[in-house]
């Protein structure tokens, strides 16, 4: 009896579903945004993003990332440009504070790089947008990905702003994210 208990417990274990990881963000981590301007590249960061991810390489259909971003804080250590695109031309944060990235369906592309498949909102619109990224395991993991957004998608830089021979509608964003397990 106690042989069949013990192979039929072996059994249920083995079929029980694996589930992804759940991790928060560290110190360490970084989300950036770059494009042009009248052909001059500028760069930029968005402090105090908030990322939560839930993922296992080995059960992508479980993995879950969310990333929430305050746009009053977008800088390019420029204080001229800064100003134009926290205003209403531009991000608006004072009427859209918080851009959202979510996503629940991933793709591996071989290697440690893998897709996310996601819903950027951003200045009231939300859209999809593909991550893709680098997944370094270890006790603290890190996600290394890149995206491009269109702005115009958005209604980020509407008006004379919407003259891609001054910014060009695809900004580069880059992300590298140090993650360490959610308690």
């Amino acid at each position: 009896m106690i042989r069949n208990t013990t192979l039929f417990l072996a059994l249920a274990l083995s079929a029980a579903p694996a589930f992804a990881t759940d991790y928060v963000q560290a110190p360490g981590s970084g989300l950036a945004f770059a494009g042009k301007y009248q052909g001059d590249t500028f760069t930029g960061t968005f402090p105090g993003f908030m990322t939560k991810m839930s993922f296992d390489p080995q059960q992508l259909a479980t993995a879950k990332l969310e990333v929430t971003i305050p746009m009053a804080t977008a800088t390019t250590r420029n204080p001229d440009y800064d100003g134009q695109m926290r205003g209403d031309a531009f991000f608006d944060s004072a009427k859209f504070a918080t851009a959202t990235y979510s996503a629940t369906k991933f793709r591996a592309l071989g290697g440690n790089r893998y897709a996310a498949d996601g819903t950027l909102s951003l200045h009231g619109i939300s859209k999809p947008v593909t991550l893709e990224f680098t997944w370094t395991p270890g006790a603290k993991p890190v996600l290394t990905g890149k995206a491009t957004v269109k702005r115009l998608d958005f209604g980020v830089g509407g008006g004379d702003w919407a003259d891609t021979k001054l910014i060009p509608d695809a900004i580069a964003v880059s992300t590298k994210v140090v993650l360490q397990p959610a308690k």
